[in-house]
C-alpha cells in the first residue's frame, strides 16, 4: 500500500483521499492499485454502503497521472507506461461498473486521471474551485482514461471541442454539460460529508439539502459556435472552418489548436468518433489501452513532454508537424488491436 492515498472507513463510508499534494495528488501505479484493492475489498462488505472519493489536503482534487513517469518509461521499453496504463484502466472500469454507489468531489483541478476517477461515480460534487479539462493533446497524448466515452456522449459537439483543444471548464460548465451531478460550495463540503455519513440512507436528500444554484454557465453561450466549427470528425474541416469564421472566439480556438500535437488532435477525435460506436466500457478501455501503450513510445509524446514539463521551454517540435502530413495510414496503424496475449482486460481478481 502507499500513504499516496489515505484509505478508511468511516462508519458507513469507505473513504478514498488522494494524498500527494505537491504533485497536486497526481495519480502513481502504487495509487492505483491501492484503490483497486480497497475497492475490491468494500465491494463484498455490507458494512459499506457509499464510497467517497477526494483529496486529503492541498489544491486540487487530481491534476491526472504522473506524466514524468510516463515520459521516462516511453523513452525506454514502456514497460512501466504500460503496467500504469493497465492498473489505472482496471481502477476507471471497476469504479464505472461499481455496484454500491460511489461519490467523487471534483473540488479544484481535475484533469486527466482525475476525470478517470470521478466521472465513472454515481455522485460528481463540482464546487466553485473546479477546474476540469482534459489537456492531453497539448503533450501528444489523447484524453484517455475512459474520456473517450464520457465525451463523446456530452451534448452537442462540445466532446470534441474540449478533446482536441484541452478547454478549461469550471463547476457550472462541467453541472452544465452533465459532468457534474451537484454543485456545493467548497465551504459547505466537510458539512456535507459529515452528514452522507450520518444519513447513508438519504444520500439524495442530504446532496439536495447541501447543494446551491451555480452561477451561469459560459457554456450556453458558446454551444452554436462549438457545434457548428467542430462539427466534423476531420481535423481538416475544423481548422478550415474556424479560419473562415472571422470572429474573435473561432481565432482564439485556432491560435489554441495551433499548439497542439497534430498527430494527437486526429487520435482524439478518431478515438470520439469510435467510442460512441460502443456499448460495453470494458471495450472503450480495452481500445483506449491500446492507443496509448503505442502513442508513450511516439515521438509527440516524448518531445510534448520535453518541451511543456520536462525542460519547459514550451517549444514542442512535432513530427508530422502538419495536420495534412498526419496520414490515416498512421492513425490505423495507432488504432490497430494489440495481439490478445498483450491486450487490456479488466481486473479478475
Amino acid at each position: 500500500m502507499t500513504d499516496d492515498v489515505l484509505i478508511s472507513i468511516d462508519g458507513p463510508t469507505g473513504r478514498l483521499s488522494l494524498n500527494r499534494p505537491k504533485a497536486i495528488h497526481a495519480l502513481n501505479t502504487g495509487m492505483c492499485r491501492a484503490m483497486l484493492a480497497a475497492l475490491v475489498d468494500w465491494r463484498s462488505d455490507p458494512a459499506v454502503r457509499l464510497v467517497m472519493i477526494d483529496h486529503a489536503a492541498g489544491r486540487g482534487f487530481c491534476a491526472g497521472g504522473d506524466i514524468r513517469a510516463l515520459w521516462e518509461s516511453g523513452g525506454g521499453d514502456g514497460a512501466i507506461a504500460r503496467d500504469f496504463f493497465r492498473i489505472e484502466y482496471q481502477l476507471n472500469h471497476l469504479l464505472f461498473t461499481y455496484a454500491k454507489p460511489v461519490m467523487a468531489f471534483m473540488d479544484g483541478i481535475t484533469m486527466g486521471g482525475g476525470v478517470g476517477i470521478s466521472q465513472p461515480a454515481k455522485y460528481r460534487i463540482a464546487t466553485e474551485r473546479t477546474v476540469y479539462a482534459m489537456p492531453e493533446t497539448g503533450i501528444g497524448l489523447f484524453p484517455d482514461v475512459g474520456a473517450g466515452w464520457y465525451l463523446s456522449r456530452l451534448p452537442g459537439r462540445t466532446g470534441p471541442w474540449l478533446a482536441v483543444t484541452g478547454a478549461r471548464i469550471d463547476g457550472a460548465d462541467c453541472l452544465a454539460l452533465g459532468l457534474a451531478t451537484h454543485y456545493v460550495p467548497s465551504g459547505a463540503l466537510s458539512q456535507l460529508k459529515a452528514d452522507l455519513v450520518a444519513r447513508p440512507g438519504d444520500i439524495e436528500g442530504v446532496l439536495a439539502a447541501a447543494s446551491a444554484t451555480p452561477p451561469e454557465s459560459k457554456i450556453a453561450g458558446w454551444r452554436a459556435d462549438i457545434d457548428r466549427l467542430f462539427a466534423s470528425d476531420r481535423y481538416e474541416d475544423i481548422l478550415a472552418a474556424l479560419e473562415a469564421d472571422g470572429g474573435e472566439w473561432a481565432a482564439a480556438q485556432r491560435a489554441t489548436l495551433a499548439t497542439k500535437s497534430p498527430q494527437a488532435c486526429k487520435v482524439s477525435l478518431r478515438e470520439l468518433a469510435e467510442s460512441l460506436r460502443l456499448t460495453d466500457f470494458a471495450d472503450e478501455m480495452r481500445m483506449e489501452y491500446g492507443i496509448g501503450t503505442k502513442v508513450v513510445q511516439r515521438h509527440d509524446f516524448l518531445e510534448g513532454v520535453r518541451a511543456l514539463i520536462v525542460d519547459k521551454d514550451n517549444q514542442p517540435r512535432w513530427e508530422p508537424a502538419t495536420p495534412e502530413a498526419v496520414t490515416d495510414h498512421l492513425i490505423d496503424t495507432i488504432f490497430a488491436p494489440l495481439d490478445p496475449a498483450e491486450a487490456w482486460e479488466p481486473y479478475r481478481g
